[in-house]
């Protein structure tokens, strides 16, 4: 018999990466962030994850987040 479990879509994982393009709400609450304004203002100082516009929302690739942490952790380790 087959199971029928509902899901949070932000909990689909592949590869470890979620399935679908990152809002800034998320980042927000990935990165335990104090509010959304703190992702707009790494944008605009070109310090946060690459992004991209759709329209007139802002999202991120995972797989560009991630290699965004990986870098900031490897900055730290030679700090």
């Amino acid at each position: 018999m087959a199971t029928t479990e509902t899901t949070d879509p932000r909990a689909t994982l592949r590869d470890g990466l979620p399935d679908r393009y990152l809002t800034p709400e998320d980042l927000t609450v990935m990165f335990s962030l104090p509010s959304v304004e703190t992702v707009y203002a790494w944008r605009k100082k070109r310090v946060g994850p690459p992004g991209f516009r759709v329209g007139k929302h802002l999202r991120f690739d995972p797989a560009a987040v991630h290699a965004w942490v990986t870098e900031q952790a490897a900055l730290e380790d030679a700090a």
